[in-house]
């Protein structure tokens, strides 16, 4: 076969490969594609279960502290076969730590809650209560933990973050649960699909018009609970805690040279 003919049909062969590239459907993120499932039933169920468990406990005193806070934050699961303690009349799965003595205050303790769940719309979070004891096991302070999104480049820098801090000299021992207060409540999750196309955000994922919406809290889930490091920090200083408010637009922020003049033709010094 001549050089140019086999040279023409490799051609031919590459052109019909790029154009059914470009024909092929553009992939979406596994985690922003629409739930093929009840998107409340996996939360059904968590809820039931931690129902039916059995609490171990409903005093401070009773909880085991052989586990040390870590000295970076470490993964924790909660949910089926975690303890589960009775805290003001609601069930919840807990940790218990002893906190470090030698430790410089005030310092503060990282929490980061992961999506439970495989799609964004169906996912839950597990949002932490902490409370803080003395060493008669006595409650110094206790705190719903806000949680703000932080996406990343990374899992340890993706998720929902939180942190308290210790200050007191008689603090002794850390509990992390989740208040009813806390079960019963969302977090704000920004998620816009305006970076991807629209005849795609519309058809295929069926978002909200403004790009945000509320994770719902869970019974369970995974936490990361440990001190303070420069990773989580950076994490929880550049996270989005609630929607932005609206401004006038980026034109009225910027200066003009009308905006400038100080008389009323609009005239300005140069």
């Amino acid at each position: 076969m001549p050089y140019r003919t086999l040279a023409f049909i490799s051609l031919l062969a590459l052109t019909s490969l790029l154009t059914g590239c470009h024909s092929a459907k553009v992939l979406i993120p596994p985690n922003l594609r629409p739930p093929a499932e009840d998107s409340g039933e996996a939360l059904k169920l968590a809820r039931q279960q931690l129902q039916q468990a059995t609490p171990c406990c409903s005093n401070f005193a009773d909880f085991s502290y052989q586990n040390m806070l870590p000295w970076q934050p470490r993964k924790f699961i909660l949910g089926s076969g975690s303890m589960v303690a009775n805290l003001g009349g609601t069930p919840s799965y807990f940790l218990a730590f002893r906190l470090p003595s030698n430790a410089k205050l005030p310092y503060r303790v990282a929490l980061k809650s992961e999506l439970t769940g495989r799609w964004l719309h169906s996912s839950y979070l597990f949002a932490p209560t902490v409370v803080v004891l003395d060493e008669g096991f006595q409650p110094i302070r206790s705190e719903d933990v806000d949680l703000c999104e932080h996406m990343g480049w990374s899992d340890e820098t993706t998720g929902a973050f939180g942190s308290t801090t210790i200050s007191s000299d008689q603090a002794r021992y850390l509990v992390v649960y989740s208040s009813a207060k806390q079960q019963s409540g969302n977090t704000y999750w920004e998620q816009s699909p305006a970076s991807i196309p629209t005849t795609i955000s519309t058809a295929t994922l069926k978002m909200t018009s403004a790009g945000s919406f509320s994770i719902v809290h869970g019974p369970d889930g995974t936490l990361w609970v440990g001190m303070m490091n420069s990773t989580y920090a950076k994490a929880i200083d550049n996270a989005i805690c609630h929607k932005p408010a609206k401004g006038d637009g980026v034109f009225n922020a910027l200066p003009t040279p009308w905006s400038r003049g100080n008389g009323s033709n609009g005239s300005h010094s140069p």
